[in-house]
C-alpha cells in the first residue's frame, strides 16, 4: 500500500490552494494521472527529486508529490500559460 495515502495526499496538495474555496485537487484520478507520469520520466531515466529508501518509480513519484516537488496543474491553470 502507498503511504501516504490518496486522502492524505490530496489533503496536503488542497492545503497549497492560494484560493481557499477552489481546491487544486478534485478527484484522486488526478494525483493518479500525476505520479504515472512522473513514474514514467524516472523509468526513461530523470533523476528522484527527492531521497527516499525505496527504488520504486511510483513511491518516488508519490513522495514527490507530498513533498511538493511536482505541481498538479488543472486546465484553466495550463491554458492560462
Amino acid at each position: 500500500m502507498l503511504q501516504p495515502s490518496y486522502t492524505e495526499l490530496m489533503e496536503k496538495l488542497n492545503n497549497n490552494s492560494t484560493d481557499e474555496d477552489t481546491p487544486i485537487i478534485v478527484s484522486r484520478y488526478s494525483i493518479v494521472i500525476a505520479a504515472a507520469k512522473r513514474a514514467r520520466q524516472i523509468v526513461e531515466g530523470e533523476n528522484p527529486l527527492v531521497d527516499v529508501k525505496v527504488n520504486k518509480p511510483v513511491s518516488i513519484a508519490v513522495e514527490e508529490l507530498y513533498q511538493g516537488k511536482i505541481i498538479i496543474k488543472n486546465k484553466k491553470d495550463k491554458n492560462n500559460k
